[in-house]
């Protein structure tokens, strides 16, 4: 059943509506947790180390893809809400373009500098020419990269968030697939780790752009384009708070290695790998709920419906936090085997991985309000609240405790970093939602 973004939303359409981008955040979870348990199992330790050492950088050049996918998804939603599908349909056309010559000019730049980054981050004189070797491959598809994380967030604005749930899943199972291929029955190694990530990604990037560059049955269609600096303008402050919730999260995640290797060496980067990709995986539900919902708030506040804003508000929250204890108890009764899973081979990293792991998933059940409020003031096109509640939570919070908690108890001040960091995203979220629920009236 096809479900307006101008309905009303009670609870079984609100999750029947977001369910697709649940799903799409859930599979490139799922594909990144594939990567992460073939490089360990297949490759050994000291690649996987290594992978998690780069990664950080990719993403944030990818981080742009978003900062433009859900700055842009809220713009063209309200436009179309406004009654202006032709400027609509311009404001994505020009967003496509911009993403591909702005991935390509920083992939460019990036390839020589990957050596000097890579010790700059943090990597060994054992570890520097995997991180070259997988970043250089990622590198070269980072255009496709940028629109996979584009087009995450305007499919859903396009009325298409089934066909983003399908194209995920095709380059999901094109990852995995190629995982097992590459590393298991060629033996290429972390290349071949590399190999399988950037073709899922081309099939993530590559297949929606095709669609959109067809007559199609969406809101939008790829055409002709001028650069609009006021609308891109736009576009970037309303989607900072995402570029700085992905940039933050990749420089949080350089920090957090640091001072691995710090306390712990290689056993440290591997387990706070494995921790990751684990924490990616529970997480993505209420990131893809957020992302989901977004264009549907973005559209009511186009249309001044306080009353649809105010349902959609309060349903969100009794569905997030009744999701975020759900997700508490199954992180903690997985711990043990997800970590035996990844790290089984060696059974201290697997004792050190479980103990992380039992600490970080008590984050759970304050991350959707912070993720929750940022996706929330972004759908309302004021960027400047999004981006505050997106640096507190992704970098002021973090790095204060990763860098401090330590010098106070040691490694497991390292662990419980993130628990404190997203504690103190919700206070400062909810005050934010309280000092701005008159102007919204939601």
């Amino acid at each position: 059943m096809n479900i307006s973004l101008s309905e009303h939303f009670t609870y079984p359409k609100l999750l029947r509506f977001t369910l697709p981008s649940m799903g799409m955040l859930l599979f490139t979870s799922i594909y990144s947790v594939v990567d992460g348990f073939f490089v360990s199992n297949y490759v050994g330790k000291t690649p996987f180390a290594a992978l998690n050492i780069i990664f950080p950088f990719v993403m944030i050049l990818g981080s742009l893809g978003f900062m433009l996918g859900t700055g842009g998804s809220a713009l063209v939603a309200k436009t179309l809400g406004e009654g202006n599908p032709k400027r609509a349909n311009s404001i994505f056309s020009m967003l496509v373009y911009v993403g591909l010559g702005l991935s390509a000019m920083l992939a460019a730049v990036g390839l020589p500098l990957l050596p000097k980054i890579s010790v700059m981050l943090g990597a060994d004189s054992s570890m520097v020419d995997y991180c070259v070797e997988y970043g250089a491959i990622l590198l070269i598809a980072l255009p496709a990269f940028m629109l996979q994380n584009m087009f995450q967030a305007l499919l859903v604005t396009a009325g298409k968030p089934e066909l983003g749930l399908k194209v995920t899943v095709a380059a999901g199972v094109t990852n995995a697939v190629l995982d097992w291929l590459f590393m298991a029955v060629f033996e290429w190694g972390l290349v071949g780790a590399a190999l399988a990530t950037a073709v899922g990604q081309v099939v993530g990037g590559v297949l929606p752009l095709v669609y959109f560059a067809m007559p199609n049955g969406s809101n939008l269609r790829l055409g002709s384009a001028r650069l609009d600096l006021r609308a891109l303008a736009r576009v970037s402050l309303n989607g900072s708070s995402e570029l700085v919730t992905n940039v933050s999260m990749s420089f949080v995640t350089i920090l957090y290695n640091l001072q691995l290797m710090r306390f712990l060496g290689e056993d440290g980067v591997a387990a706070y790998g494995v921790v990751m990709y684990i924490n990616f995986f529970f997480i993505a539900l209420f990131l893809g709920y957020s992302m989901g919902v977004s264009p549907v708030v973005s559209y009511h506040y186009g249309a001044a419906n306080r009353s649809e804003l105010h349902n959609l508000f309060r349903k969100s929250i009794v569905i997030l936090m009744t999701s975020a204890v759900a997700m508490v108890a199954a992180a903690e009764l997985s711990a043990g085997w997800l970590s035996r899973l990844f790290v089984g081979y060696d059974e201290g990293l697997t004792q050190l991985t479980r103990h992380a792991f039992a600490i970080y998933s008590i984050s759970f059940i304050f991350a959707p309000i912070g993720i929750f409020g940022s996706a929330f003031f972004t759908a309302l096109n004021n960027g400047v609240i999004s981006a505050l509640l997106s640096f507190g939570r992704m970098f002021l919070f973090q790095a204060a405790t990763i860098l401090l908690l330590p010098r106070l108890m040691g490694v497991e001040g390292i662990w419980w970093a993130i628990v404190v960091a997203e504690a103190l995203s919700v206070v400062l979220t909810l005050l934010l939602f309280s000092a701005n629920r008159r102007r919204y009236g939601y």
